[in-house]
Order: structure tokens, then sequence, then C-alpha cells
């Protein structure tokens, strides 16, 4: 797949494993996964996050392959799920600090430029979330108030 806004073509991600259930030296139950995941997620990590420790800390590979349910999901049904998607919060606290950067620094184009390649994104992530209902039809992104939300 080719990237967005370079002329380079690139991998979209990394090989997940070829098994589709648990492996067979696994031992964990699933709530004590549920647990872990509801923990992890308590001391304020996003989804992302909890997929990384759970592979590198507790050796679990796949929670999708062991509970039939993704972290979201579990997440969603504890109600601990964040208010925005993941994906967007990390690209609002990037332009946040890029506005920061064109504060100080006016005359940096290429900064400027990588602004308006980021909010575009968001705009076009946002959009896809208010079709698919995991925002509201009236959700805006405004840098200024958007600023005020993720500090």
């Amino acid at each position: 797949m080719a990237r967005m806004h370079s002329n380079k073509k690139g991998k979209s991600g990394s090989t997940r494993p070829p098994w589709a259930k648990a492996p067979e030296w696994f031992t964990r139950t699933p709530d004590e996964i549920e647990d872990l995941i509801v923990k992890l997620a308590r001391e304020g990590k996003n989804s992302s996050m909890i997929g990384l420790i759970l592979r590198d800390q507790y050796g679990i590979p796949l929670v999708k392959s062991i509970l039939n349910k993704t972290i979201s999901q579990i997440l969603a049904e504890r109600n601990l799920r964040p208010n925005l998607p993941e994906d967007i919060t990390n690209l609002i606290k990037k332009a946040i600090n890029v506005r920061r950067h064109l504060e100080e620094n006016k005359k940096d184009k290429s900064s400027k430029r990588g602004l308006q390649l980021i909010e575009s994104k968001i705009y076009r992530l946002s959009k896809y979330y208010r079709e698919t209902k995991v925002l509201p039809k009236d959700w805006k992104y405004d840098w200024k108030k958007a600023a005020i939300l993720i500090r």
C-alpha cells in the first residue's frame, strides 16, 4: 500500500502470527486476561499500549485469538473506552505540538505544511468515525478546544 502524503511505497504493518486459536503452550484463563486488561486500562493505558504490555510482559500473543474479542471491545463492555478513538487522539496531540512549535517559529514553512497534512488526516478520520457512529454526528475538530481537551 502506498503512503498517503509521500511518493514512497511501504509496508502497511507488521505480520500477525499465523494461528487463529490460542497456542497449546498458553496457560492463562480468559478471565485472568480480562482482569489484566481492565487493570491496565484503569492505570490509564490505551488499547495499543495494553496489547504491547500483554505481549511483552505477560507473554499473551493475541487477545483476539484467545478471547474472541478485541481489547477495545472488552473496554467498551466495561465502560472504560475513551470518548475519542486512539488514532484521532494521537493525531490531535501531534497537531498541538506542531502548533506550539509554529508559535515560536513563525517562518517554518515545512512545519506549516506538516500541520496541514496532520489536520487533513484528522478531518478524514473524524468523518469516518461520524459515519460509523463512533463519534456523535455534531462532533467537529477545533484546534482551540482540542488543546484544552487533550491536556
